[in-house]
């Protein structure tokens, strides 16, 4: 069995979205999944499931529109991609709650950041399929436009490695 860390789009954020993490693993169960954890309020789930990647996302995403009533993005990630991003996080010095991950499906141009205008001391860095953004002012003071808001879920480092470790867990157990 295979194990997937899933990130739902716009659950759970400024009060839209609404889902409890309990429903979201009684989703996730009831589609077949196995294995199934959940992570904070925020739309964070680690679970185990013999389909690929592509069939994951697709039953996820079904399941979450038929609950929800409208479209729930899903970006998946695998235990072994999520360490690569850990190792490649060109902010290594940032305090790991001041350091954003942006999750896309797709790796965006090379030169997707290149009219970003930067208001403050933000440092932003694309790397692969990832955006990293560090907020060394802290994101709540921040006036950074998120780029590419409509398509990606942010995470924070500790998130991103708190999930990591839950994979580890899961693939363990499958």
């Amino acid at each position: 069995m295979a194990v997937f860390i899933a990130l739902l789009r716009a659950v759970n954020v400024g009060g839209t979205g609404k889902l409890a993490m309990s429903e979201l693993r009684e989703i996730c169960e009831d589609a077949g999944f196995e294995n199934v954890t959940t992570y904070i309020q925020s739309g964070n789930v680690v679970l185990t499931s013999r389909l690929a990647a592509a069939q994951v996302k697709q039953k996820l995403e079904a399941s979450l529109r038929r609950k929800m009533g409208k479209p729930v993005g899903v970006v998946l990630r695998t235990p072994a991609q999520l360490e690569a991003i850990v190792k490649r996080n060109p902010f290594k010095k940032a305090a790991p709650n001041q350091l954003l991950v942006l999750f896309l499906d797709r790796a965006p141009p090379k030169n997707a950041l290149a009219n970003l205008v930067i208001p403050g001391w933000e440092e932003v860095k694309l790397s692969g399929r990832e955006i990293f953004i560090h907020y060394p002012d802290g994101m709540g003071r921040s006036k950074l436009k998120t780029p590419f808001a409509d398509n990606a879920t942010g995470r924070n480092l500790n998130t991103v490695k708190k999930l990591l470790e839950l994979s580890r867990t899961a693939s363990a157990r499958s």
